[in-house]
């Protein structure tokens, strides 16, 4: 993947430059799966697996980001960083960054209209972010 854009971001700020940690990425990605599972469980409410879902989905590319040594403060940010982590799509992280703006709404205004099918579609994208996570790390 390319570096240069993940630089020009803690160049600006956004990003911070470490070390790159297997054991915390290999945690991340841990908690991602158990988030995933947590979503689908039909006795939670839909906004209980909504945002189970989207944790998970968080965890996920907050481990592909610690893979290749950055950190980031910024949630948003962490799902911007997907095509330069794992080359996905803006197609891809853009339906991530509809369900950021889901929980940004539940989690400073209280408000979440959240329908099955945005469930379903988002933990079927976090499946597939777990599993390209997943062969990062293995690489």
């Amino acid at each position: 993947m390319t570096q240069p854009a993940l630089d020009n971001l803690v160049r600006i700020g956004q990003l911070k430059a470490e070390a790159r940690n297997e054991a915390e990425a290999r945690r991340m990605l841990a908690m991602a799966r158990t988030r995933l599972a947590d979503a689908r469980l039909g006795n939670l409410s839909a906004e209980g697996r909504f945002t189970s879902a989207y944790n998970a989905a968080h965890a996920a590319a907050l481990a592909a980001l610690r893979w290749h040594g950055y950190r980031s403060e910024n949630r948003y940010t962490v799902f911007q960083c997907l095509p330069h982590t794992l080359g996905w799509s803006a197609v891809q992280w853009r339906i991530l960054d509809n369900a950021h703006q889901k929980r940004n709404l539940a989690e400073y205004e209280g408000y979440l209209e959240v329908e099955e099918s945005t469930i379903a579609e988002l933990c079927g994208l976090v499946d597939g972010l777990i599993a390209d996570v997943e062969r990062l790390i293995a690489c």
